[in-house]
């Protein structure tokens, strides 16, 4: 394809896989918290991105923001993003980008779904309208298919990502593109908020902080602030607090005398014996074998 990228430094983007006439396929790995893009304003080219692990906080024109987190993916034409930027607020991410020339495709489709227009304009005409990109939340469906693009035989990787990009493309041409699966934008005041929500909790991690105190204090429906808090974070409030409350446990265990009663009521548990259960749960031993010198 005749087309090239300006990238941030950061950017860790293996050589295009040539897979058909016009597709190629390529692995990324990015190691920081922001990369650019620059490019011409390409309408005949179409990009699917793929995220499979961190997450990809992608500002819009009107300014909101929209989360990829694993399992998502977007399509666009190369004339939606020409000057774009992306954070990766967990710092790391992975995925995959497919690249489809629209002329070349037409003019030489794949032998096995030349019949289809998908290249004749159906995929463009349905997530790539008015110059849109088209966010769409993963399912046990596509992941099945994008899944299949990584940890396959040598011998067996090109023919796999072969034909697994010509069933993602029929995937796509028949899938019900809805609000269902389209992936929600989120207005700058309601990232600020969560953002809010989170500082508070890490600088009082001691205390018992329920969703209805949060909703109430901050002015939010509890389901939105739960549906804002996942999409910015990537994983429920819940599992985030306690992910972080551990953490800090086994910070606590290496570097403190403090007793297990004490790190468990510092870290916001009423019980010592809740505390070991989770614990153990999250690191597979307790918390006084965790302290032992190994």
């Amino acid at each position: 394809m005749e087309y090239e990228f300006e990238t941030h430094p950061s950017d860790n983007r293996d050589e295009c896989i040539p897979l058909y006439a016009g597709i190629d396929l390529s692995y990324t790995d990015i190691r920081s918290d922001s990369f650019s893009v620059q490019h011409e304003a390409l309408e005949h080219i179409m990009q699917i991105n793929y995220c499979r692990t961190g997450q990809v906080a992608w500002k819009t024109q009107n300014g909101n923001s929209i989360f990829l987190n694993p399992g998502d993916f977007s399509v666009h034409t190369l004339d939606t993003c020409m000057d774009s930027s992306f954070r990766f607020p967990t710092g790391q991410y992975q995925g995959l980008t497919i690249c489809i020339d629209l002329r070349e495709t037409s003019a030489h489709p794949p032998e096995l779904i030349a019949e289809t227009g998908v290249f004749d304009g159906l995929l463009r005409e349905k997530f790539c309208q008015n110059s849109t990109i088209s966010f769409l939340a993963g399912n046990e469906y596509s992941e099945s298919i994008f899944s299949s693009f990584y940890d396959q035989p040598e011998k067996l990787k090109l023919p796999y990502q072969r034909v697994k990009v010509l069933e993602l493309f029929l995937y796509l041409a028949q899938m019900e593109f809805s609000s269902q699966n389209r992936l929600t934008e989120y207005l700058p005041e309601q990232i600020e908020l969560v953002k809010a929500v989170h500082d508070q909790f890490l600088q009082h991690m001691e205390q018992r902080i329920t969703i209805e105190k949060l909703s109430k204090q901050y002015l939010i429906n509890p389901t939105t602030l739960k549906t804002v808090f996942k999409a910015v974070y990537g994983t429920s409030l819940a599992a985030h607090i306690k992910k972080h409350r551990m953490e800090r446990a086994a910070k606590m265990l290496r570097e403190t005398d403090m007793s297990v009663a004490e790190i468990a009521a510092a870290v916001g548990y009423e019980s010592q014996s809740k505390f070991t259960a989770a614990f153990k749960n999250q690191f597979a031993v307790p918390p006084r074998a965790y302290r032992k010198p190994q």
